[in-house]
């Protein structure tokens, strides 16, 4: 008799590896100029304060020990400090979670925030991580367009005049994964009217706010209401790797988020939460860090953003990078992105199709191009192999 094999939860079904993760595989040759991941520059990470606050950090034997489930009270103490500052209001420690990366704050968040069948809006194009958590959790998904000020939020009025009521409202506020544009002041403000009117929550995702180049981000989407709950984390301004992310909340979701976290690891790690304590705490030298880190990825943007624009010129419409690290291009030939990436990886660069991040739009002409791993002279000589090969 053959066994009967046991069945995995109806709630995968459905669910896809994420495509910039598999594609990452693709382009780890070294042949391969990559345009694809999302990946900070390992070459401007602190390696070496890093390990001065690691050493400091494992004179203490504690570090070596589990911690507080919202995590080590030293870290809450800084991110609520420099979170206060942000947002122009106290942040009591009490409403500061850490979490393994900020993607963890998401997915923590959407079993706090969803029950099965409620509507999230999510931005079109859209976080793939985001999509992930989102569906992971059998919510329903509707897509509101961006345009060069973010957030269409008067689409999302008309959707709520028109009956709908979704639970959260998902944003990446600051310099867009992958639309490379920011939420204009207005319309943070309006959001905050509108969530306050129909009573749902915004989650403002901001890994990347600090990463301006010519001028500061506009005040975070936070600072207009408390049903606003901010994320964010030290991958991009400090390493990846120490998977430290965070969200500022209010207590009884930080309690709720603390129960599923109990249940899912117990805690994050001393010793890295001691580190990040000791970097973002050492505010001269964190100034001078992300200075140096915006102002090369500012000269990369730059240069990117010139190559498409004098290669391509009418064939190819891209954002102006005014901070992140992506650009969003939209081919105006009807050049199909994803029937495009054979032959581009085969000349040796790689970029992220449009399709991967469509909700309602199909992008089947775009493109998601980062810009913070190769110099000047790289990214050209990325777009000068991608023109070859799109004529």
């Amino acid at each position: 008799m053959s066994p009967i094999v046991p069945a995995l939860a109806g709630k995968l079904d459905g669910l896809q590896s994420s495509a910039i993760r598999d594609l990452l595989t693709l382009t780890a040759r070294a042949d391969i100029i990559s345009l694809a991941g999302g990946l900070p520059d390992a070459a401007l990470m602190p390696r070496e304060r890093i390990a001065v606050a690691a050493q400091t950090a494992l004179g203490d034997p504690a570090v070596l020990q589990y911690t507080e489930s919202p995590g080590l009270p030293a870290l809450r103490a800084v991110i609520a400090e420099r979170e206060s500052t942000r947002i122009g209001r106290s942040v009591p420690v009490e409403e500061v979670f850490v979490t393994h990366g900020s993607q963890q704050a998401l997915s923590l968040l959407a079993e706090v925030l969803l029950d099965p069948g409620a509507l999230v809006i999510v931005e079109d194009p859209a976080y793939v991580g985001a999509l992930q958590v989102f569906r992971a959790a059998g919510a329903r998904i509707v897509a509101v367009p961006l345009d060069g000020d973010g957030l269409r939020v008067d689409v999302l009025a008309d959707l709520l005049a028109a009956g709908e009521r979704p639970a959260v409202v998902h944003t990446v506020s600051n310099f867009h994964n992958p639309g490379g544009v920011t939420l204009a002041p207005e319309r943070r403000r309006r959001l905050t009217e509108l969530a306050e009117a129909h009573g749902f929550w915004v989650i403002e995702d901001d890994p990347y706010g600090e990463l301006w180049f010519d001028r500061p981000a506009p005040a975070p989407v936070a600072s207009y209401s408390p049903q606003v709950i901010r994320l964010s984390s030290v991958s991009k301004t400090l390493a990846p790797t120490l998977r430290v992310g965070w969200l500022v909340a209010p207590g009884r979701v930080c309690r709720a988020v603390e129960l599923l976290k109990q249940g899912a690891d117990l805690c994050g790690s001393a010793l890295t939460h001691r580190i990040a304590a000791d970097l973002l705490a050492d505010t001269d030298w964190l100034t001078t860090h992300i200075d140096t880190v915006r102002t090369a990825y500012g000269a990369r943007a730059k240069s990117l953003v010139e190559a498409v624009r004098t290669t391509f010129g009418t064939r190819v419409h891209c954002t102006d990078a005014t901070g992140g690290m992506f650009v969003w291009a939209d081919f105006t030939d009807d050049t199909d992105t994803t029937t495009l990436l054979p032959a581009a990886l085969e000349a040796g660069v790689a970029y992220v199709p449009g399709a991967v991040f469509a909700v309602s739009n199909a992008y089947r002409t775009s493109m998601r191009l980062c810009f913070t791993t190769s110099d000047e002279a790289t990214l050209t000589e990325a777009i000068t192999r991608l023109a070859s090969i799109s004529r």
